[in-house]
């Protein structure tokens, strides 16, 4: 029974909103306590959500704090560099910018951590898919899938855990991965080409010059569209046809080049911060949320010494900070439901045992499949530390090493990473200015044969 509730409970919130009849904050929340009334343990409502809170706060400081460093890394210019360099590469071609996406959020990947990618390129992109008309879904559905296949990197977390929960060396399962991840990565270009060359079919390909204004080459959105700080312009987002998923008149809110928010003296120091910042998140010399918390202050009092001008800052940048903090307070009803009441468990432990003895000794494969939607309907903590050791038993009963499996395992992140349980997606959706349901009916299909790509590669490589 607990299996079926919870199945039902997961197509129930997909389903509300994507046909967007709820909010995801609305859905996160009414659906698992409605559901746990129905399992029968309604009286324990309160100690599921204040545990699933508790797991989740480091998550949502650490998201508060960080949108509010690369909140003001925008306002002072620090990424204008890499605006105008995409701009210049892009030449107002669609396929270029969706190329560029997939790049960039490849590269910026490389942090091992999902929230600050998006959050770096959607300043980056956003601007250029306003003005040039395209689809917003396809910029989120790109940066989601590139950075879920970077997400297998030994300190994205994905690889450790598997590591952690087989008691095995992260090397050993991350090292014999990469040919197959490069695939993987050979296959987001791909997909981003071919989504590039369906946009410019439908746009046309524009020069450069007819897209910029002359003051709009070093346009930035800040974090949330807070970008019309002190000093700034806005103006409106040329080509704004159809495929944008923002209303028709949408305001775009641009940065100008000469804005007052600039400190171009204190560039290299902004960068060093930056470069320093997430260095320490590499190296873990501290919580990421202390890390963010540091930095935060520091660009603000360095940056803005005045307190009225800090203010202005973090009041700029309020909007989405409280969106995303309310999406994953949100999100810790949903997880903490799903594992208080046991729903999870017997999820798991069904889909575990539907697997017939005769394909035991393929249970590579079978993980490989299997993460796709566990990753997707669960939390890595839950799949990696309550699943993977099963099915790591289930194999190694049939002669399959547990390293097969902890590789086959990190198959399905490139689908994990929009999930409705991930707190970074919400970042990126915030940002862009995009339903989660238009991001999820758009992205999963992709996300799920980029997937099959990564597992089929290491099949044929024999690392799986």
């Amino acid at each position: 029974m607990l299996t079926i509730l919870g199945f039902g409970m997961i197509a129930t919130f997909l389903v509300l909103i994507m046909l967007k009849k709820m909010s995801p904050i609305a859905a996160l929340v009414l659906i698992p306590a409605l559901f746990c009334v129905f399992v029968g343990k309604g009286a324990h409502l309160g100690d599921y959500v204040i545990k699933g809170v508790g797991s989740l706060a480091p998550t949502a400081a650490m998201l508060m704090f960080a949108i509010v460093y690369f909140g003001v890394m925008i306002d002072v210019g620090l990424f204008d560099p890499i605006v105008r360099g995409i701009l210049r590469f892009c030449k107002a071609d669609p396929m270029r910018v969706v190329v560029g996406t997939a790049v960039l959020a490849a590269i910026v990947s490389l942090d091992g951590d999902g929230s600050t990618t998006f959050m770096i390129t959607v300043s980056a992109m956003y601007p250029l898919y306003k003005r040039l008309g395209m689809s917003l879904v396809v910029m989120t559905g790109v940066a989601a899938i590139a950075n879920g296949v970077m997400n297998t990197l030994p300190w994205g977390g994905p690889t450790a855990r598997a590591a952690t929960a087989l008691k095995l060396d992260a090397s050993d399962i991350f090292v014999p991965m990469i040919p197959a991840l490069a695939v993987g990565l050979v296959a987001v270009l791909v997909l981003s080409y071919v989504l590039g060359l369906r946009e410019r079919k439908r746009l046309g390909y524009l020069s450069l010059d007819k897209v910029l204004e002359p003051e709009s080459e070093t346009v930035l959105v800040g974090a949330g569209g807070s970008g019309s700080g002190s000093g700034g312009t806005s103006g409106k987002a040329s080509g704004g046809g159809a495929g944008t998923d923002a209303p028709d008149g949408d305001d775009f809110q641009g940065l100008d080049p000469v804005r007052e928010t600039l400190r171009p003296k204190l560039y290299w120091f902004n960068a060093l911060l930056t470069v320093a910042l997430l260095t320490s998140m590499i190296m873990e010399w501290l919580p990421i949320p202390v890390l963010f918390l540091i930095g935060a202050a520091l660009a603000l009092t360095v940056n803005f010494p005045h307190i009225p001008d800090q203010k202005a800052r973090i009041a700029a940048h309020a909007d989405n900070v409280v969106n995303v903090s309310g999406m994953v307070f949100a999100a810790a009803v949903f997880t903490g439901v799903l594992n208080g009441t046991g729903m999870v468990k017997h999820m798991a432990d069904w889909l575990v045992g539907v697997v017939p003895d005769s394909m035991g000794s393929q249970m590579g494969l079978v993980t490989g499949v299997l993460s796709l939607p566990l990753t997707y309907f669960m939390s890595n903590d839950g799949f990696y530390f309550g699943v993977l050791p099963v099915l790591a038993e289930a194999g190694a009963a049939h002669g399959v090493s547990p390293l097969e499996i902890a590789r086959a395992s990190l198959a399905g992140q490139a689908l994990h990473m929009s999930s409705p349980l991930v707190p970074a997606v919400y970042v990126l959706v915030g940002m862009a200015k995009v339903e989660f349901g238009d991001h999820t009916r758009f992205t999963v299909k992709w996300a799920a044969l980029t997937c099959l790509v990564v597992l089929g590669s290491g099949i044929l490589f024999g690392i799986i």
